[in-house]
């Protein structure tokens, strides 16, 4: 997808100067799309992110900053930003946030092997053990609570009563008992970062991180990460949760309610595709991309509950 804001090489410059980060060598598009757009640059053999927030206000670009800030202090590795001269850790660039990282050697992988998936499952389990901090919030962006949007863009669409159907199957293992964590809740391939050599992954863009159910990112990690052809592959489930669990015990009501709570966090991200590119950024193209999410939340619907427990070896 090319860059929603292309920048010239003059608005470069000019949102590099308040780092003192110019002049740079070169530059190039990393991604770009709904949410935010993303350049590398380089400067003096050192590589840096340029991320221009799309959607998002300075509020929450700041409070982004400061949970980036967070993870580094609890030594949880990800993004490192860099403040700008006076100290402020994003600045403001057509009246559009901008944040600028340290770049991290490596790549994204449409597809992870088994050792890497148990490696995300370990780094997802090492995230729920960190204190969620007072400024998370506690509910989702494109979670069952704003399911009810439906009616006012596409009342009378079909999906509307499937998302009706998947909260229904998900009230019975909704609980005051069930864990609640500092979660990622896009744990999608394109945010997991593989090393050159291929033995470390780290996590990336925390844009919709929460204090939340922890048993819904892992559910979100086996829609994101463990699926193969269209349907959830089973070996990598158990790869994601042999990792996970050398991090992290689940209880038994969250064992009980994975099935479920991945059929949810599956719902959760198709209503994110149909709702930004069918009503918010409608694109004619895209309009149907939220069904490959909706076939794998059917696809965990229809598992037997032994298909999401971890088996002893």
């Amino acid at each position: 997808m090319d860059p929603y804001t292309a920048l010239t090489t003059p608005d470069l410059f000019e949102i590099l100067t308040p780092y003192g980060l110019e002049p740079f060598d070169s530059f190039s598009v990393l991604s770009g799309g709904i949410e935010n757009t993303n350049y590398q640059v380089t400067l003096k053999e050192e590589n840096y992110v340029i991320s221009l927030f799309e959607q998002k206000t300075w509020e929450e670009v700041l409070a982004l900053s400061q949970l980036l800030q967070y993870l580094e202090n609890n030594r949880f590795e990800t993004s490192k930003i860099v403040s700008a001269k006076n100290g402020m850790p994003i600045t403001l660039w057509c009246q559009k946030p901008v944040m600028i990282k340290r770049f991290i050697s490596g790549g994204i992988k449409s597809y992870l092997t088994l050792p890497l998936i148990e490696l995300a499952g370990f780094q997802v389990g090492k995230l729920h053990r960190i204190p969620p901090p007072d400024y998370l919030p506690n509910d989702l962006n494109f979670g069952k609570e704003h399911f009810d949007l439906l009616n006012d863009y596409a009342p009378k669409d079909p999906f509307g009563t499937w998302l009706t159907n998947i909260v229904s199957e998900l009230v019975p293992h909704l609980s005051d008992e069930l864990p609640r964590a500092f979660i990622h809740s896009d744990l999608f391939c394109d945010n997991v970062l593989i090393s050159p050599d291929e033995q470390k992954v780290t996590l990336m863009d925390f844009e919709e991180a929460a204090h939340y159910y922890r048993i819904f990112d892992v559910g979100m990690a086996i829609i994101g990460l463990c699926s193969e052809e269209g349907r959830l592959n089973a070996d990598k489930v158990q790869g994601f949760l042999r990792g996970y669990s050398k991090q992290v015990t689940l209880t038994a009501i969250e064992q009980k309610g994975l099935g479920a709570f991945t059929a949810y966090a599956g719902a959760s991200m198709s209503f994110w595709r149909h709702k930004n590119f069918n009503f918010i950024h409608p694109e004619l193209n895209l309009n149907d991309h939220y069904k490959a999410l909706q076939s794998l939340a059917n696809d965990a619907r229809n598992q037997p509950y032994d298909f999401f427990k971890l088996k002893l070896t």
